[in-house]
Parts: C-alpha cells; sequence; structure tokens
C-alpha cells in the first residue's frame, strides 16, 4: 500500500501548510492572507471552494437519483462512495466558507435574521438541509459497524426504511441551490461580461453541475482504483461517460443557443480577455471530454478517460471561477485593481480539498463504502527489526504512518508559518477615501474619488425641467452658507463621516467651546454621546440658525455622523429614481430602468444591452459603449 501512503504525505503537507495560513487569517482576518480588495470582494474562495465545490459535489444527488429513483441498480456498487464524495464536498464548502466570510463566526446570523428576497439565503439553508440529509443518508454505512447495539441497530433500520424520502428530499434541495447559485448574478448583467450573464444562468448552472457531478464520479472512483490498487469497474465507468456525453452536448448546446438568441454572439469572435477566456473554458469543459466520450475506441482507454474527466471537472470548475469574478468587467476593462489570488489562498483551498480526501480515505479503509473493504494496510511486514546504518525501525504499518504523517504536517506546518510575511501580518483597518467637490457648471460630473468613472449629473434639466427644489438633495447647510455641496459633510468616499468636527470645536485654534456649552454636567460620556444628540442640551440649530433651510426634508439633527459619500449618492438618486417610476406609470413603461446602476454609470461599463431599432422594430442587443468619462 505504498502507493496510498505516498499520496495520504502529500495531503498531509498540504494540510499543515494550509492550517498554518487558517490560522493566520483567522486572527489576523482577510487582509493578512488574501488579495481581495474593495474592488474584488469575491476572489478564488468563492469561485473554487464554494461555487466550485457546489458543483463538484452535485455526483451525490446525480447517482442517488439514478440508483434509487430511475432504479438503474448498476450504479448500486459506486451509490455510496458518490454519496460519502458528496457529503465531504459539502462539508469542504462549509468549511472553505468560513474562511472568506469577514466575521466567519457570525455564520449562524442566517438561521435567525431571514431575508428570504436573498437567493444567498435559499442557498445557504439548502445547503445546510442538504448536509444534514446527506449525513442521514450515510449514517447506516456507519452504524453498520455496530450490529450489536440495539438502539443504534434501530436507527439503522429507521434510516434504512427512508432513505426513498430522504433522496428525494436530496434531489430536490440540491437542485434548488445548484441553480439558486447562478441566480445570483441574474443581479448583475452590467457586471458581468455578456458571454456569461444570461436570464436562464440558473438552469445554466443546474445543468453544468450535472455534468461535473457524473465527470467527477468518474473521477473519485478512478482514482480511489488506483491508489488502492483495485480494478477498475469499467461497466460503470463506461455507462456514466455515455450518460456524460449526452449531458455535455446538450449543455453545449445550451450555451451557444442563449448567447445566440441574446444577441451577445459577436463576442464570441471579439479580441480580448473575455473572449479568450470563453473559449478556453469551452475547449477545456466541453469539446476534449466531449470527443473522449463520444467516441466508444477512445473511451475504452481508462488512462485517456481519466483525461476527459479530470479535464471535464476542471473546465467547469473554471466556469464558477469566472461567473465568480475573473469576468467581472471591473477587472476585464482595467477598472479598479486586477486580482490574482495569493499563495495563501490558494493553499488554504487544497488544504479543504485534502482533509476531505483524507476523510474519505478513512471511510474507505474503515467502513463498508465498497462491496470489498481495500486490503489490510497493516498487513505489511512486521517481523523483529533489523538495525543497520539505512533503516530506523518505527513499529507496524500503522504506526509507522502515523509518525511520518504527524512529521509531515508539523513541518509543513512551521514552514508555511516561516514564508508567511511579517511584514503584512496585521490588519490595516479601513482605507480613508477623503472626497472632492463635483465638477462642471449646467452639467456636473461626481467623481468623488477621482477614478476618472464619474457620473453626469444634468443639474439645470433636473432644477428647471423636473422641478426637484434645491433643498431635496442639499438638506442642510454649513453656517453662512447656502446649498452647501455634499462632500462637505459626507467627507469620505465608503466610510462614515463627521459633520460636526468636535475636535475643531473644543480646540483653542478653532470655536474653542467649553463641553458643557453643549453636554449637561454630569451625564456619562460614553460612547453613546459621540454618535447621539440626545445627551446634547442644546441643538445645533441654538447656534446655528441657518444650518437647516426652509422646507428641507431634515427637521431634526440626531447625529452629526454621516453616512458615506457613496451611499448618500445612491440612497439620494436611486431612492428618487424608484420612486418616481412607482409614482407614474407612463414613465414606468418609459424607463424601467431608471434605477438600474447602468443609468447613471453608462460610462463606466465597456458593455450594455440596449435598446437599437432595427428596421423599426426595437430589439435588445449588446453594444459596445465608450470607456472612461475624461
Amino acid at each position: 500500500m505504498e502507493r496510498i501512503n505516498r499520496f495520504k504525505f502529500v495531503l498531509w503537507c498540504i494540510l499543515g501548510i494550509a492550517s498554518a495560513v487558517a490560522i493566520t487569517r483567522l486572527i489576523f482576518g482577510l487582509g493578512a492572507t488574501t488579495n481581495l480588495t474593495d474592488n474584488t470582494p469575491w476572489g478564488f474562495w468563492i469561485g473554487f471552494d464554494v461555487m466550485g465545490g457546489v458543483a463538484l459535489a452535485a455526483g451525490g444527488f446525480v447517482i442517488a437519483a439514478f440508483n434509487y429513483i430511475f432504479g438503474k441498480k448498476k450504479f448500486q456498487p459506486i451509490a455510496r462512495a458518490a454519496i460519502l464524495t458528496a457529503f465531504l464536498g459539502y462539508l469542504a464548502v462549509v468549511i472553505g466558507l468560513l474562511f472568506d466570510l469577514g466575521l466567519p463566526w457570525n455564520i449562524w446570523h442566517m438561521v435567525i435574521f431571514w431575508n428570504p428576497h436573498s437567493p444567498l439565503f435559499e442557498v445557504g439553508w439548502c445547503v445546510m438541509l442538504y448536509l444534514a440529509v446527506l449525513f442521514l443518508e450515510f449514517m447506516p454505512v456507519i452504524l453498520e459497524r455496530f450490529p450489536n447495539l440495539n438502539i443504534l441497530a434501530k436507527l439503522h433500520h429507521t434510516l434504512n426504511k427512508i432513505r426513498i424520502p430522504l433522496v428525494v428530499l436530496g434531489i430536490m434541495l440540491s437542485t434548488l441551490h445548484q441553480s439558486s447559485l447562478g441566480s445570483l448574478f441574474l443581479t448583475m448583467p452590467y457586471r458581468l461580461h455578456p458571454l456569461w450573464w444570461s436570464p436562464i444562468i440558473p438552469l445554466i448552472f443546474l445543468v453544468s453541475a450535472i455534468c461535473l457531478g457524473l465527470m467527477m464520479v468518474i473521477v473519485e472512483s478512478m482514482t480511489s482504483s488506483y491508489l488502492y490498487k483495485k480494478e477498475y469497474e469499467t461497466h460503470i465507468l463506461d455507462k456514466l461517460s455515455k450518460i456524460a456525453s449526452f449531458m455535455l452536448l446538450f449543455y453545449m448546446i445550451l450555451r451557444f443557443s442563449d448567447i445566440i438568441i441574446r444577441g451577445a454572439a459577436p463576442f464570441l469572435f471579439v479580441s480580448g480577455w473575455g473572449t479568450y477566456l470563453f473559449w478556453f473554458e469551452l475547449i477545456v469543459s466541453i469539446f476534449v471530454p466531449l470527443i473522449i466520450f463520444i467516441i466508444p475506441a477512445i473511451r475504452k482507454n481508462t488512462t485517456i478517460l481519466y483525461i476527459g474527466a479530470i479535464t471535464g471537472v476542471m473546465g467547469i470548475v473554471f466556469n464558477r471561477l469566472n461567473v465568480g469574478g475573473l469576468t467581472h468587467l471591473n477587472n476585464l476593462s482595467g477598472i479598479g485593481t486586477f486580482y490574482f489570488p495569493s499563495w495563501m489562498e490558494i493553499s488554504v483551498s487544497l488544504g479543504v480539498v485534502s482533509l476531505a480526501m483524507l476523510l474519505f480515505f478513512y471511510f474507505i479503509e474503515n467502513y463498508k463504502v465498497w462491496d470489498n473493504k481495500p486490503i489490510d494496510l497493516d498487513s505489511g511486514h512486521t517481523a523483529v527489526p533489523k538495525f543497520n546504518t539505512n533503516y530506523v525501525y518505527l513499529g507496524t504499518t500503522k504506526v509507522t504512518n502515523r509518525i511520518k504523517f504527524t512529521f509531515a504536517f508539523v513541518f509543513a506546518f512551521g514552514l508555511a508559518f516561516a514564508a508567511i510575511s511579517g511584514e503584512k501580518v496585521y490588519g490595516e483597518g479601513f482605507h480613508k477615501t477623503p472626497v472632492t467637490k463635483a465638477k462642471g457648471g449646467d452639467t456636473l460630473v461626481i467623481d468623488g474619488n477621482r477614478d476618472n468613472y464619474g457620473v453626469q449629473f444634468k443639474h439645470k434639466f433636473h432644477s428647471d425641467s423636473l422641478h426637484i427644489t434645491c433643498v431635496t438633495c442639499h438638506h442642510l447647510n454649513k453656517p453662512k452658507d447656502k446649498n452647501t455641496q455634499c462632500f462637505e459633510c459626507h467627507n469620505d468616499m465608503y466610510l462614515t463621516g463627521d459633520a460636526f468636527r468636535h475636535d475643531w470645536h473644543t480646540s483653542a485654534q478653532g470655536a474653542n467651546l467649553d463641553c458643557f456649552k453643549c453636554h449637561k454636567q454630569g451625564n456619562s460620556k460614553g460612547k453613546e454621546y459621540l454618535h447621539n444628540m440626545k445627551s446634547v442640551t442644546d441643538s445645533c440649530t441654538n447656534c446655528h440658525n441657518d444650518l437647516i433651510p426652509a422646507n428641507s426634508k431634515t427637521r431634526l439633527l440626531k447625529t452629526y455622523k454621516t453616512v458615506s459619500y457613496s451611499d448618500a449618492m445612491h440612497n439620494l438618486c436611486i431612492g428618487c429614481h424608484d420612486s418616481l417610476i412607482k409614482s407614474d406609470v407612463v414613465l414606468k413603461a418609459r424607463k424601467p430602468d431608471l434605477a438600474l446602476c447602468s443609468n447613471c454609470h453608462i460610462k463606466s461599463q465597456p458593455y450594455r444591452k440596449d435598446k437599437i431599432i432595427f428596421e423599426g422594430v426595437q430589439k435588445n442587443k449588446w453594444v459596445v459603449l465608450p470607456g472612461r468619462i475624461k
């Protein structure tokens, strides 16, 4: 069994490296271990660990459906292994998600604080419930080891009786969240590249997950058979590859039909990173495995069959990476910073996979996952040792393995800690982004952080044509000022601002006010008084009677802390546009996208779906728009 032991040795090394990085991540945060930024908040962990991991585990519900629902008993020998793979896959998704969440200890909030309008809420609940279902489906395999315990025997009997309802529930839950992962991207039609964004992306995700599940079962079966020197289950592999070829063909037709119908076909041949990624993805995920699976003479060669399956698996995982971040337009068009995962991100993901594989091997070796368990791993040479200069006797095979694997883990753990840069192991906190005022005259260019992706605001049109009064936007004025600009109070692009400037009011160089000018004597100067005006004796308007203009929507100052400039702009513009659409039936028909991001951020997207007149008929077409606002 040297083959499986060498492989385990490598897995323990990877797990040791990942453990060191994981501890660093949990103590010092995302910034110490990832290359994620505000512009690219989703990266390798979301694309691979979550989206890819969920798809990789799809083999469980596919094989369970064939075996228990459709009565295809040919898959009975691999049913338990497929369910175990799915269970460990979903467990890996949950573990990986803990590292990606900014505050992983709040993962339970989803159970208490419901948001049924969010696709992530549905995905989270389905993953949680399906993980429980997979545990119950696999539980009889564990209970078989304890036939003499009455309580466990009764539990085993009960679980076998409800197996079919559990399988049906598992198929339903898996189908729901496999498609709902795609539903996340329905909300970003102008952020995701046109070759990937689609109104049927949930269906595309579901079909591709079924393809991936079938190929993953082939990879798992052939890999474990090779490592344990077990005969390949060629009759099952041949059947799986045939089914996978039909699903891949359907997946290919679905992808190209969707692109053509949506009018995104021109992007198939436009020179650019998006096009190159698309064709590479399709070659790896569809064309290569399809050619291998569809030709009998080729797929009967086990080596080539394995190449086709592993290529297809990597291709569809690459699809999840593309959709999850690589093909977002802010990366392809150069908006913001370019993202590439750090070695620590990759090591954590590989460590999670390694842990899942080690658990898989443990169950293979200790429980009846296969019809025939692997040969006794402790049947190696255990004779009295011969001491010489070349070998050191470490005991029986199991003891030897434990010593080797422990050494591999500890050594890799320490090596990884040494490789982590000490300069990066700290929390940088939030970066301040001071805001500058808008430029222009009648047409303002609102570009607070000066990244050349501002919004053009037709000031005169809104005030003269739409009769929007000044106080609608300029709801507060600085002392001795009129129509104070937004940046004066909302003075940071992304962070909470300070409109009061407490230090200036109390300093000798500023207003030089005594504390009791505003605060009551005897009041506790707790944390709340910095943010809440209730503890203030006199309102700011007592000194500054021109602070709130007439007819302003602001009536009472509750706090001097202001929302970020970005939030202020979005709340004001989107809120007003949304209310106009809801209140005006004519406007709703003519301008249904008035509240969409693309209505204002027109030139920040290189691609946009627009209504163009062709021979008197309006059609939705993807059009190329100008680049940055100069």
